[in-house]
Order: structure tokens, then C-alpha cells, then sequence
């Protein structure tokens, strides 16, 4: 490819006004496209020191779903206080083995009141995000979200069973504030990281998965060393209270910065072809024109969270092993928080960290295909063993090794294609929308949470 060098000196006048004339047409005639990205008038970017930044973004990303994970794997807890007050065994279910109501149905409503304020407040997150500071949203969601989870964990140590459908609905209005504001962090955590490289943003959105683990092995240890339900809650919820903390304090220190600062500022460099666009129109952000650009990847991700959600984890905290009936404690204990969340959040995190590695497709109409396809384990799933059951639909899948199977495959193409379409999307938009890009992305993903929240709940309903 040839290139045109005007010799001429910067300060040197012209002969004549025909020349000038002469020279700015065949600037504009002779004008390449230029495939070099090397930034134009870039700074020199700062280190990460000691992968500060990457750890934080680790810690943030956890915090973002902690209220919806710490929730979901506190199964024996809600068992515990659910459970049929008027008999006196000692099993948290009926004495003929089968949920309440409450039990049964707490995690769907539990997914429709996590669910719905994330759609509401992640669009206003999206709207008001250049209005409110980034410090008052994150600062400002992590106090909140600190003070719901103390008061969840001081309901521990009271006694609800005499008012149990006021504790049900209570609980449910605690988490709608819980995810609302989870969801402003999280609107604001992904409307930045989109600046930063596809590292950073694997972090984060590793980091959602990696909570689910840490939040399933909690729930495991307090399990294993045999407390009491309430005590074992007691300590979970503490864990909880400790992260966000510490998260608080994290993102303060990352604020400071200049690797933070630096990523975040509007002055950082750009590409030659970025210089052009901006010297000809002003930087406006235009929801609709970064809308037509990443809506494939927008609605991959709505896909996703749609299908995941319709099926988990409210039909598969349902499912039993098929040894149920022996009383061990395989069975009997550990078989929903090994299954159906350590091992499903395991899945989920593979399958993210090998989006940061390998991402193909990367065009956004072939990551929708391939989320299509993913609706066969809905119907999988539900011919699992999950109990009760009220329906005829039959049980096809009966042995656990293929529940496991399925549910290994769910959940690394549940974190593989929700990874590659947040990472894919900022890539294709100007500097100065990536921001909004990236927070439009969540949009997406807090209404497929929501569409699959709420016909997991029906699908409940009809097993």
C-alpha cells in the first residue's frame, strides 16, 4: 500500500490561494484507509502493579452477584425455616420426604425478586451514568448492600416460625433491594471495565462465577462440620458481610490509582481511524447507534441468561439422586450443594476463563445460533429426577451420572457464550461509547435473568 507524504514545512506560507486550494483537494482524494492500530498521541500506559487492578476486578466481580449466590446455596437454611412447624420430626421436609410449598417454590420467587429490579435498575444505571458520579453508584450501592446483609443475617437468630409467610415475603423485599442495588454496582463495574483489555473484563465476569464457588463450598463446610442450620447460616452470612467490606475497601484503593485513572479517563489515546472520526463530529453518545452495532451480542447474551435461568436453579435444586432413599449423607446432604451448585458453578467459571482464551465465533449472529441450540437442556433437565412431581411427565434420566453430565455441559456453555458476547461487544464501538456499550450489555442480561426467572417459576409449577 502506497502512502502520500506532504513534504512541504509546517510554517511555510504558500505562493498563491490556488495552491491551498489545490493542496486540500488532494488531501481529500488521495485519503487511505489505514489498517495500522497503533494508538495516535497515546500516553504510555502504566503497569498493573503486583496485578492489583486484576485481583480487585476479581473481588468486584464476585461482590456484583454475591447477594444472588450467597441466597440460592443457603438451601438448608430456607429448608430449616420453611418447613412444616406442626410435625415433630427432625427431617426440615415433610415426614414423607417430600418439600412444603414454601420450600419448593422459594427458589423460583427467589430468582423473580433477584431478577426483576436487576432489568429496572440496570437500564436506569445505563441512563443515569453520566449524570451520577462513578463513585457515588459504586461506593454508594456497596454501603447499601452491606447494611441489607446485616440485617439479613441478624433474622437468623430470630424466631420466624410462628409468622413464616411474613418472613417469606420479608425476605423476598430484602432481596429485591439487595439486587437492586447489585445491580447499579454491577451496571457500573461493566460500564468501565469495557475500557480495559478482555483480561480485566474476564476477571469480572470470572469473578461472578468464582463467587457462585466460594458461596457453594461455604455452604458445604458448615455442612460438613455439623452445626446447626441456623448457627451454620449465622457464619455464611458473616462470610458475606466480610466480602462486601472488603470490597468497599478495594475499590477505594483501586480508585487511586493511575492504572484505574488512567483506563477510565476520556483523554487516553485512540486509533488513527478513532482521531479522524472524532475531528469531524463532536463525542455524543447516541444509545440508538450503539444499539444497531452490538444488538447481535446484546440478545446472546439475553439468550443465555434466559435459558439458564428457566431451568436454574429452580427445577435443578429440585433434583435427587436416585440413592435418595438409602439416608446417606451423600445423598440425603450433599448430593443439591455438591451438584447442582459447586459443581454447576465450576462449569460456569470454566467456561468463562476459556471465552478469555478462545473467542470463537466472534461474529454475534453465530454466538445466537449457537444459544439456540443450548434450549435442548431445558427439556433434559426436566426429565431429570426432580421431585415433587406433580404432572406426568416422565422420569428419562433417572441415573445420577447423567444429571451430572448435563449439568456440566449447561453450565460451561452458560459461562463460554456469556463471557464471549460481554468481551465481543465493546470491541466494535467507538472509544467513547464503550462505556455505554458495556452497561447496555448488562441491560440485556438482566432481562433474560428476569424472562427466565419468571418461566422458571411456571415450569416449577407444571413438573
Amino acid at each position: 500500500m502506497e502512502y502520500s507524504i506532504n513534504t512541504r514545512p509546517l510554517l511555510q506560507e504558500s505562493d498563491s490561494e490556488e495552491e491551498n486550494v489545490d493542496l486540500r483537494t488532494q488531501s481529500y482524494q488521495e485519503n487511505v484507509v489505514v489498517r495500522d492500530n497503533k494508538p495516535l498521541f497515546k500516553q504510555p500506559e502504566p503497569n498493573d502493579k503486583f496485578n492489583l487492578a486484576y485481583i480487585i476486578f476479581y473481588l468486584l466481580g464476585m461482590t456484583t452477584l454475591m447477594p444472588w449466590n450467597f441466597f440460592i446455596t443457603a438451601d438448608d437454611y430456607w429448608m430449616y425455616k420453611f418447613r412444616d412447624v406442626n410435625n415433630n420430626f427432625t427431617n426440615l421436609m415433610k415426614n414423607d420426604g417430600k418439600r412444603t410449598p414454601m420450600q419448593a417454590e422459594f427458589p423460583s420467587y427467589l430468582s423473580v425478586a433477584s431478577s426483576t429490579p436487576n432489568i429496572a435498575f440496570l437500564l436506569l444505571t445505563t441512563i443515569l451514568s453520566q449524570r451520577i458520579s462513578l463513585q457515588f453508584r459504586i461506593l454508594g450501592s456497596l454501603s447499601c448492600m452491606l447494611i441489607l446483609f446485616i440485617i439479613t443475617t441478624v433474622f437468623v437468630k430470630v424466631n420466624t416460625d410462628e409468622w413464616q409467610q411474613t418472613f417469606f415475603l420479608l425476605t423476598l423485599c430484602s432481596v429485591v433491594l439487595l439486587n437492586a442495588f447489585s445491580a447499579i454496582l454491577s451496571g457500573s463495574i461493566f460500564g468501565i471495565i469495557g475500557k480495559f483489555s478482555p483480561k480485566y473484563i474476564t476477571a469480572t465476569v470470572g469473578g461472578q462465577a468464582l463467587g457462585g464457588i466460594f458461596a457453594a463450598i461455604a455452604q458445604i463446610v458448615s455442612l460438613a462440620i455439623g452445626i446447626s442450620s441456623q448457627f451454620s447460616a449465622f457464619v455464611y452470612f458473616m462470610i458475606g458481610n466480610l466480602m462486601i467490606l472488603v470490597s468497599l475497601v478495594s475499590y477505594v484503593v483501586l480508585s487511586r490509582t493511575v492504572f484505574f485513572k488512567y483506563h477510565i479517563s476520556e483523554k487516553t489515546g485512540i486509533t488513527v481511524n478513532e482521531f479522524q472520526t472524532e475531528l469531524s463530529r463532536p463525542r455524543i453518545v447516541n444509545y440508538s447507534t450503539i444499539l444497531r452495532k452490538i444488538w447481535t451480542y446484546g440478545v446472546s447474551v439475553f439468550l443465555v441468561f434466559t435459558i439458564t435461568l428457566s431451568i436454574y436453579p429452580g427445577v435443578s435444586v429440585l433434583i435427587e439422586s436416585e440413592d435418595k432413599s438409602s439416608g446417606s449423607a451423600w445423598t440425603n446432604t450433599y448430593f443439591v450443594p455438591v451438584v447442582s451448585y459447586l459443581l454447576f458453578s465450576t462449569g460456569d467459571y470454566t467456561g468463562r476463563l476459556l471465552a478469555g482464551y478462545f473467542q470463537k465465533p466472534k461474529k454475534g449472529k453465530w454466538i445466537i445460533v449457537i444459544n439456540l441450540m443450548r434450549i435442548v437442556f431445558i427439556p433434559l433437565l426436566l426429565f431429570c429426577n426432580a421431585q415433587p412431581r406433580h404432572s406426568n411427565l416422565p422420569v428419562l434420566l433417572n441415573k445420577d451420572y447423567y444429571y451430572i453430565t448435563v449439568i456440566t455441559l449447561f453450565s460451561i456453555s452458560n459461562g463460554y457464550l456469556a463471557n464471549l458476547s460481554v468481551i465481543c461487544a465493546p470491541r466494535i464501538v467507538d472509544q467513547h461509547e464503550k462505556e455505554t456499550a458495556s452497561s447496555m450489555m448488562t441491560v440485556f442480561m438482566g432481562v433474560g435473568l428476569g424472562l427466565g426467572s419468571a418461566i422458571g417459576l411456571l415450569i416449577v409449577k407444571l413438573i
